[in-house]
């Protein structure tokens, strides 16, 4: 079964010694099968990523992002591992080394799901990454 719920996504990046951050409150679908927990949700102009669904499926100790629309991504986060994700834009197509170093689900306690990760192209570093998200 499906709900609607309200979440509430940071994001933090550093590149190249600089940190952005950006914030989004949206409405997103939220499910439980299989011992996953699955929210899924339209991106805005605020993700950059405007007219694309983004799903996250995390199990506890893994996560799964997958975006579909203007930008095609399937990014695999599993702790300790680097795994590798083909990731298309409007602009182009390019491969994306993913090391996740924490996945912290607590969704079922308080809502709350914790990624950090590491991105690089073509083995070079290209960020540090944390997601935070919160459903209400």
């Amino acid at each position: 079964m499906k709900n609607n719920v309200t979440i509430s996504l940071t994001s933090i990046q550093w590149q190249d010694g600089e940190k952005t951050q950006t914030e989004l409150v949206t409405k997103a679908k939220h499910s439980h099968s299989g011992g996953c927990d699955i929210i899924s949700y339209e991106d805005t102009e605020a993700t950059g990523f405007e007219g694309s669904v983004t799903t996250i499926k995390t199990d506890g100790s893994s996560a799964y992002i997958t975006r579909e629309g203007t930008a095609n991504s399937a990014l695999a986060l599993e702790v300790g591992r680097k795994n590798f994700c083909q990731y298309d834009t409007p602009y182009g197509s390019m491969r994306l080394g993913v090391y996740t170093h924490n996945v912290d689900n607590t969704i079922a306690e308080n809502g709350r799901l914790y990624l950090k990760y590491s991105l690089d192209l073509n083995a070079s570093p290209l960020s540090e990454n944390e997601l935070i998200m919160t459903i209400n």
